[in-house]
């Protein structure tokens, strides 16, 4: 992926996030009118739980998705400088913000490499932008090519802003459970321990928490990769076929990067060339990254079916 904008070849090639946002199209408001933006602004904080009420809003305006890691604290500087640019638009663009470190599930499905990353959503499809540190000059050109492209889509409302925003009812706020916010403090600080203990606690508070599930195995995932170098633990594995700490590292990292089908296409061959103890600890490893990817994920349904004829 470069570092240049927007361009012709780029508006052809949308990225698949059809795994976390299958937005309904809700009846289409008329032309200009306005959406509302969480807090009454144009930019938003998003996680992998609210990016979906992100990518409905991109059936009334153009979206923008900009990805940075609290990992690299430099790639929040230019976020801060393209919230102030999308600003001046005066709501015709709403601008939403994911920390990939928290994100799991985006930096997967969009295979991030480098941060900051932007792309744009328009009526549902996603568009790349760039990635890298731009100019504000060549921003604004690639969000004035964002907005003719919506226009062109019908894509034509704005989005309220804070200064004529009405007031949010606290009736009607969704408020995060108590253990899922713990968990999420304690991810932002870096305690994985203490996040795993949430989710461990909102499970047995609810079996059938499939967030907080779901969020235990991602933490956990993070923690076991947390300052593991990812070529000497290629390179180990390569060495070591059939090691299973070695396989299942490599196995983590792929995950984290987003090369889901490599991971599990790695520890079912595991499964076939050991057998005993070994064979068990390879299986279940798989299964716990069924859990951090998600079991609706059609790469999990097809692993679980590789899975069971590798065992039987």
């Amino acid at each position: 992926m470069s570092n240049n904008p927007l361009n012709a070849a780029a508006l052809r090639g949308a990225v698949d996030l059809s795994a976390l946002a299958k937005p309904a199209r809700p009846a289409a408001p008329p032309a200009g009118a306005p959406t509302s933006a969480a807090g009454g602004s144009y930019v938003v904080e998003v996680d992998d739980r609210s990016f979906n009420d992100a990518a409905q809003r991109s059936m009334q305006v153009p979206v923008l998705l900009a990805l940075w890691s609290s990992s690299q604290p430099q790639s929040r500087a230019h976020v801060d400088a393209l919230a102030a640019i999308v600003n001046s638009y005066g709501g015709r663009l709403l601008l939403a913000v994911a920390d990939i470190t928290q994100a799991l599930q985006l930096r997967q499905a969009l295979q991030v490499q480098q941060v900051p990353m932007v792309l744009a959503i328009i009526g549902g499809q996603p568009l790349p932008l760039y990635v890298g540190e731009q100019s504000d000059e060549n921003v604004r050109a690639v969000l004035d090519q964002v907005l003719q492209a919506a226009q062109q889509n019908g894509i034509t409302g704005r989005v309220q802003g804070a200064a004529d925003a009405p007031e949010p009812d606290d009736a009607e706020e969704e408020h995060l459970n108590e253990y899922h916010e713990k968990a999420y403090e304690a991810i932002e600080t870096g305690d994985y321990d203490a996040a795993i203990a949430a989710y461990q606690a909102a499970l047995q508070a609810n079996p059938d928490d499939e967030d907080a599930r779901l969020g235990m195995g991602q933490v956990t995932l993070l923690k076991r990769t947390e300052g593991v170098d990812l070529q000497q633990a290629r390179a180990a594995a390569a060495d070591a076929p059939t090691d299973v700490a070695k396989q299942t590292t490599v196995a983590d990292l792929d995950v984290l990067g987003g090369h889901i089908e490599d991971a599990f296409a790695r520890l079912i061959d595991l499964v076939k060339a050991t057998s005993g103890d070994e064979r068990n600890q390879a299986r279940e490893h798989l299964i716990g990254l069924f859990d951090v990817v998600g079991a609706t994920d059609p790469r999990v349904k097809k692993a679980r079916t590789s899975l069971m004829s590798a065992l039987y």
